[in-house]
């Protein structure tokens, strides 16, 4: 079956990690052996590994946060750096499409040509993307948010851990900064999405007050089963729900499980069947499998022992379909948590 996963670090792997995406994940396993650091010899990702997965189309980040509260949360010094390290990660994904590994999907007919193409040579054809922002520190003005649009950015979230140019995020209660306002109207002019994820509860509710655009969230959890700011009550749930936006499920461990111990990892109780309960859970409160959908975050910064259990690479997102199946999901409402909303809410919002 086809997967759409909305939310990757691909760029960010490959350049902070030094990791050669075009190497089988056992490659990359192997070259990192022994080296220091979370995630390191246990990465789950591989462009071959999307191959292997029917991962035929993802959103790929580029991702780079300056650093707020006295350090607490790291980043660069400033938003000149965070737009220069932004920008090599447009150029990684321009590489590769060069190389013809990945193709840019930024508009109705691309769209409908990729699934077109992937659906009738899946080999021959190249994984698509959606080019998105996690934080938008890099968007160094809202007048400047037109060249990102031209570079292909499709999706932005405002923040990510902290504090950023125009928002707080998790783990830093409040609201929307004084250059939010803008960014968003233009936003909404130029048709960029907004992704609600990493909001904190005053940034998130502020932001919809202002924003009237297409609304969505990459990468959440449900905060009714892991109580932590990082997750969405059921209130903002259904408020994306409402505006007929799709939420990614996340398969970070932590925020899939409660009580989970970083410095103690283990997976062995969290496991695919527990990302099935956080999808399960956003349909039955909105009475429909329209708005739940993939949204993985694997190897956001962590690796398989930071991942459900029984995922070795991403390729074992197929066996969620049957997980679904034994909760009593209709074919037709898997194909829409495993692809269908994804599609439909691009072909929508690209069309309008």
């Amino acid at each position: 079956m086809l997967i759409v996963d909305s939310h990757l670090d691909l760029a960010y792997n490959a350049i902070e990690f030094n990791r050669d995406l075009r190497q089988p994940v056992p490659n990359i396993r192997a070259q990192e052996a022994g080296m220091p650091g979370k995630g390191r010899g246990a990465n789950t990702v591989s462009l071959a590994a999307l191959r292997e997965g029917n991962i035929g189309l993802c959103f790929a980040t580029t991702h780079c946060r300056v650093e707020s509260l006295q350090g607490k949360f790291p980043g660069v010094r400033t938003q000149d750096i965070a737009y220069a390290k932004a920008q090599g990660e447009v150029s990684y994904y321009e590489a590769l499409q060069q190389q013809g590994l990945l193709r840019r999907i930024d508009n109705a007919a691309a769209l409908d040509a990729h699934l077109r193409d992937w659906n009738e040579r899946p080999q021959d054809t190249p994984l698509g993307y959606v080019l998105s922002m996690e934080g938008a520190d890099p968007v160094l003005a809202p007048e400047q948010l037109s060249q990102w649009w031209d570079q292909g950015l499709r999706t932005l979230s405002l923040v990510h851990y902290g504090v950023s140019t125009y928002a707080h995020g998790t783990q830093a209660p409040g609201g929307l900064l004084p250059a939010a306002t803008p960014l968003l109207h233009e936003m909404e002019r130029l048709g960029i999405i907004l992704d609600a994820s990493h909001m904190a509860d005053g940034s998130f509710w502020e932001a919809l007050d202002i924003y009237h655009g297409p609304l969505i969230a990459t990468h959440n959890c449900c905060r009714a089963l892991v109580p932590h700011d990082r997750q969405f009550t059921d209130e903002q749930i259904s408020a994306i729900a409402e505006r007929d936006g799709v939420i990614g499920v996340a398969f970070d461990a932590w925020m899939l499980s409660p009580g989970w111990d970083k410095a103690n990892p283990d997976n062995s109780q969290t496991t695919l069947s527990t990302v099935v309960d956080h999808m399960d859970h956003i349909c039955q409160l909105t009475g429909t499998a329209g708005h739940a959908a993939i949204g993985t975050d694997l190897d956001g910064g962590y690796g398989r022992e930071q991942s459900p259990g029984d995922l070795d690479t991403i390729a074992d997102l197929q066996k969620i379909p049957a997980l679904l199946d034994a909760r009593g999901y209709s074919s037709s409402d898997i194909e829409a948590m495993m692809h269908g909303n994804w599609i439909r809410l691009l072909q929508r919002v690209w069309s309008s």
